[in-house]
């Protein structure tokens, strides 16, 4: 019977592991690879500590620092993928494709992915100008004239961080309106250095080695237009990876998990749940480890309450 089981090895996985192992839990780390979203990124601005580190430098990173726990109540199983969580009396079973693990508790940090662009020319450019996270990569684009894809909260948060480096943002959604709120929208398309086109589709990504431009489509009069823009930020939504827990915990429509912003706490008594596989409100590197401390403080409080 272990203490925790802690799903995921991002940023939030390896927190919760760090803390874990410092408190003397009894703990399996379970995940598919060390790392999360921020591999793909060749420069990460933004961890704190570190000025510049490349996505997989800070994988390396992750592992590096949980290996130095390893012993007989700190294991770490790396290649698994966890394929569900069942209830047993007043524990957890967890199950991998392999094994399966009894467990007092469970911290769920499997993260999300992002959805693509799937048009010419978007897979090519990925990491060469195409990017789907301003936070990180915003700093490497100014000056330059970038567009920003999608019409929520999201997008108009990322247009909001852009507008601190680059030349001019322009907001590009495929429908006739924003789906971000009224009052986000007005401020931020207020900025001169913002440009706004709706009912546009997306056609093309053009560029040699870098995005050098993005060819749009006006759905009403099918006028097509190349915008010579240097970077494309992509924010057209999450898909969190949470299946394996459906119907464990309660989540919203697009299966996040609902979690107590003060504790962590999902609605299953003994789940907690951290980062961006979460219903939070923002969703970066340092707030999943953030989250993921946080969970372990009120997770370890509970175990002792036992």
């Amino acid at each position: 019977m272990h203490d925790l089981v802690i799903i995921g090895g991002g940023p939030g996985g390896t927190a919760a592991g760090v803390y874990a192992a410092r408190k003397l839990l009894n703990t399996v780390l379970i995940a598919e690879e060390f790392g999360g979203q921020s591999t793909v990124s060749d420069d990460i601005q933004n961890w704190i500590g570190t000025p510049s580190i490349s996505g997989q430098k800070l994988a390396e990173s992750f592992k590096t620092h949980l290996e130095k726990y390893k012993s007989e109540i700190f294991k770490i199983h790396i290649g698994e993928k966890v394929l569900s969580i069942k209830k047993e009396n007043d524990t957890f079973v967890v199950l991998t494709g392999t094994q399966s693990f009894q467990t007092k508790s469970v911290l769920i940090a499997t993260g999300s992915s992002r959805k693509k662009l799937t048009i010419p020319g978007a897979s090519e450019f990925e990491n060469k100008g195409l990017t789907y996270c301003a936070s990180c990569d915003g700093p490497l684009f100014s000056g330059q004239d970038v567009a920003v894809i999608g019409g929520g909260n999201a997008a108009f948060e990322s247009a909001a961080q852009l507008l601190a480096y680059c030349k001019t943002v322009t907001m590009i959604n495929r429908g006739d309106k924003f789906r971000a709120d009224e009052i986000t929208v007005e401020k931020v398309l207020a900025n001169s250095n913002v440009k706004s086109l709706i009912n546009t589709e997306l056609v093309e990504v053009k560029g040699d080695k870098f995005v050098s431009g993005l060819v749009v489509k006006n759905k009403i009069s099918g006028e097509v237009t190349e915008l010579p823009v240097k970077g494309i930020f992509v924010e057209i939504g999450l898909i969190p990876a949470t299946n394996y827990a459906d119907g464990v915990v309660d989540m919203n429509e697009i299966k996040q998990i609902k979690v107590d912003s003060k504790t962590q706490r999902t609605s299953a008594h003994g789940i907690w749940a951290a980062g961006d596989c979460t219903d939070g409100l923002y969703h970066q590197n340092n707030i999943a480890a953030g989250d993921a401390v946080k969970a372990l403080e009120d997770l370890y409080q509970w175990l002792r309450r036992r």
